[in-house]
């Protein structure tokens, strides 16, 4: 069973680091082949062909797309994507360092809301047994669901920021100067980006444990003399939640592409807004590194999410 398992994460391994090279080409040869490259954001439209020439070359833009690839990806698997066309002289990784963790703590605090409160209000949702009161649940779960994060923000900026003036928009303190100004600051996106996801896993739980509900070990728990909170607790719920583990890894990947957008709307200085920035300036070196590191951050935790099913379910063979 041991060599089994083994031979599984290997194989995930091996799938992981495929992708990440398949990704790595596409997110290289999709900026290497637009009409407009970074020259054209930093001379102007009405620079000569001789300087827009010579700052070609100083970028290393006059060299084969494959011999940049080349080059770009072996100073990338280091660790080092180049420097920023837009600030000169500075490594793309220092403007990363510098975003990265705002934008890890976002994550996080998004992702513990939603297990946070996805859970128990999956668990409430599901022991509804009243017609009145499963349409109820269901209504608010597809209208969470349908608004957009970034619509959400727009509310939530309004209403806790003008409103009830419990934070001002714009005034992000940063963690190394106050952590506790910093995260509570982050609440309110994390709010927008938990919202839709909060709504996906209380259906998605309900479904699941609803499922569990009509199997016939149930019945057969309750023909031992199992209450209903020890055929729920103890069977039912634990039986639930294997396949929300794998629902939580898209959980997870959707709040780290969906916090971009939101970051935006609230001001907060993360690689999204880094992001939106340098695709604004052309600044291609840092788009590359920040698509590739969300795609790296997406891949991984997928990769770890079916790594932890096949060890509470050895049964798997995907």
């Amino acid at each position: 069973m041991f060599n089994k398992i083994l031979k599984y994460i290997l194989k995930k391994l091996l799938s992981l680091i495929i992708a990440l090279l398949l990704i790595s080409i596409v997110v290289f040869l999709a900026f290497s082949v637009l009409p407009a490259d970074a020259t054209a954001a930093k001379l102007g439209q009405n620079a000569t062909p001789e300087r827009i020439a010579a700052l070609r070359a100083e970028l290393g833009l006059d060299r084969p797309v494959m011999v940049r690839y080349f080059s770009w990806l072996a100073g990338a698997v280091q660790g080092d994507f180049g420097e920023s066309y837009q600030y000169t002289g500075t490594k793309v990784m220092t403007l990363l360092g510098t975003r990265i963790g705002t934008s890890a703590v976002l994550s996080l605090i998004s992702f513990l809301m939603v297990v946070i409160v996805s859970v128990p209000v999956g668990i409430f949702g599901s022991k509804r047994r009243s017609a009145p009161g499963r349409a109820g649940m269901t209504a608010v779960v597809h209208i969470t669901m349908g608004i957009p994060s970034f619509f959400l923000g727009v509310l939530i900026t309004y209403l806790f920021s003008l409103v009830l003036h419990w934070f001002t928009i714009g005034r992000y303190v940063l963690p190394e100067e106050n952590l506790l100004a910093a995260a509570s600051y982050l609440v309110f996106p994390a709010l927008a980006i938990a919202l839709p996801k909060i709504a996906m896993t209380v259906k998605f739980l309900i479904t699941s444990i609803r499922a569990e509900l009509h199997k016939d070990y149930v019945r057969t728990a309750y023909a031992k003399g199992c209450s209903r909170n020890q055929v729920f607790y103890g069977h039912v719920l634990k039986n639930s939640l294997v396949p929300v583990i794998t629902f939580m890894g898209i959980i997870v990947a959707e709040i780290v592409a969906g916090s971009i957008v939101v970051e935006k709307v609230f001001s907060v200085p993360g690689i999204g807004m880094l992001l939106v920035t340098a695709i604004t300036n052309r600044d291609y070196p840092v788009v590359e590194a920040v698509v590739l590191l969300i795609a790296a951050v997406i891949i991984v935790i997928n990769c770890l999410v079916d790594i932890i099913y096949k060890l509470i379910d050895p049964r798997v063979t995907v």
